[in-house]
């Protein structure tokens, strides 16, 4: 079921397919999650949940071969949906399907210089295992997505309001495709460029462990938390104007 791209060669390539992957799933377990819950009737056969390189998601019985061509999300997620809390469920298959992105990823990368000699293979697969689990690390994973602990977005950039007004890019996505870039940059790095970043409400100072949005107006940034925004709410907003902008917008 968990399609295989046989072209993959490079660890951008399986980072490219993680984060494509993932998004599909953060869709499924956010913006898709009534549809999703639906067809996971606890009637039916064992079901798994996939996410796809073209970022969809499906709920499909797990692959009839043994062993698969690629690994397999957790088996039956179905069943434990009518005994559960809604949300203790949906979390419980958000954080294994956070292993099974991690477990695909690391699969393929298993695949990057097999024609390399023996003696130098686990060597080269070090270096490639580090690189590959860097730039996943620098997304939140989608355990932290669905909890709503880290933004679906990209970290605030003081200097993003000029280049995304009007946009949502405006807060924090690991699903863009424009990630693959950002992602590469170091965390300690990003940590410094925003660090004198503070909230238009409370004066706080930046913290990647928390969500933020950028009024498209004033280009302020803001903690979520300040102004009632969710990473959710977020999604759906084509222009953010903070309170005081449309305070200001009522004069």
């Amino acid at each position: 079921m968990a399609s295989f791209s046989s072209n993959i060669r490079t660890v951008e390539e399986i980072f490219k397919d993680y984060s494509a992957r993932r998004a599909g799933i953060v869709r499924a377990l956010t913006d898709d999650v009534d549809e999703f819950y639906g067809l996971c009737d606890p009637e039916k056969e064992n079901l798994c949940l996939y996410g796809y390189p073209n970022e969809t998601w499906e709920v499909n019985l797990p692959a009839e071969e043994v062993p698969p061509e690629l690994p397999e999300p957790a088996l039956g997620i179905n069943f434990a949906r009518d005994g559960m809390n809604r949300r203790d469920w949906l979390l419980l298959i958000a954080v294994h399907s956070d292993c099974w992105l991690l477990s695909v990823s690391f699969y393929l990368g298993a695949q990057l210089n097999r024609n390399e000699s023996l003696y130098s293979v686990p060597m080269v697969f070090t270096t490639y295992r580090k690189r590959l689990f860097s730039l996943v690390n620098d997304l939140p994973t989608v355990f932290e997505v669905v909890t709503e602990r880290k933004p679906v977005r990209d970290k605030p950039n003081a200097d993003s309001g000029n280049k995304s007004r009007g946009s949502t890019k405006r807060y924090s996505d690991g699903q863009a495709k424009s990630n693959l870039k950002l992602a590469e940059e170091s965390y300690e790095e990003d940590e410094d460029e925003h660090s004198e970043t503070l909230c238009g409400s409370c004066g706080g100072n930046y913290s990647a462990d928390e969500f933020w949005i950028g009024c498209d107006i004033c280009e302020r940034w803001y903690h979520g938390k300040c102004v009632k925004i969710t990473p959710a709410r977020a999604e759906n907003i084509k222009q953010y104007k903070c309170p005081s902008c449309m305070k200001r917008g009522r004069q």
